[in-house]
């Protein structure tokens, strides 16, 4: 059983045609770690979701996650997928270059890097993104929860973070500087 929303605007394909591409070729993706920074710049706040699994309908915690859709920019997918699992006031702060800080890589099987989808084969740039306004979980997002770095950080957090996107969550808490034992 899968727990999901339909897309309002699936933008591309209809669901029969998208489960034929993923079986045949990798699907663009983009990840957002929101956090809840201080007036320097520190990482005070992660935000995690809760949602149920498509693949196994069960609870896990997750990050912001999208496709990227047919004639739509990264920047555009990203602000969109932000509105869509945090809100339309969440304020999302973008970079301005798009560069990620990892390009994630999920496969169908497990085994082969630490992510896994079982739907398919799926690349995603993934940033750390700012948000500054109030957040109200919208779709398939149940919940939000603002977590410390160190609370983020640890082992059962992780492991509780759906397709193996614990270790994704290590990576943006790595790469922003935070503080983690």
């Amino acid at each position: 059983m899968s727990v999901r929303t339909p897309d309002p605007n699936p933008g591309w394909l209809p669901e029969f045609a998208l489960d034929e591409t993923r079986a045949r070729v990798p699907i663009l993706y983009v990840e957002a770690v929101p956090v809840r920074i201080d007036a320097v710049g520190t990482v005070e706040h992660v935000g995690v979701l809760l949602r149920g699994s498509a693949t196994t309908g069960a609870m896990t915690r997750t990050l912001v996650s999208g496709r990227v859709l047919h004639g739509e920019s990264v920047r555009d997918a990203l602000l969109r997928n932000l509105e869509k699992d945090l809100g339309p006031n969440a304020l999302p702060q973008l970079p301005t270059s798009i560069v990620p800080f990892t390009v994630a890589e999920y496969f169908p099987f497990p085994g082969v890097t630490p992510l896994h989808d079982p739907r398919q084969h799926a690349v995603a740039l993934a940033y750390v993104v700012p948000v500054t306004g109030e957040c109200h979980p919208r779709q398939d997002a149940l919940e939000l929860t603002w977590l410390t770095p160190q609370e983020a950080a640890h082992p059962d957090v992780l492991a509780d973070m759906e397709g193996g996107r614990g270790s994704l969550l290590k990576q943006a808490l790595t790469h922003v500087g935070a503080q983690v034992r």
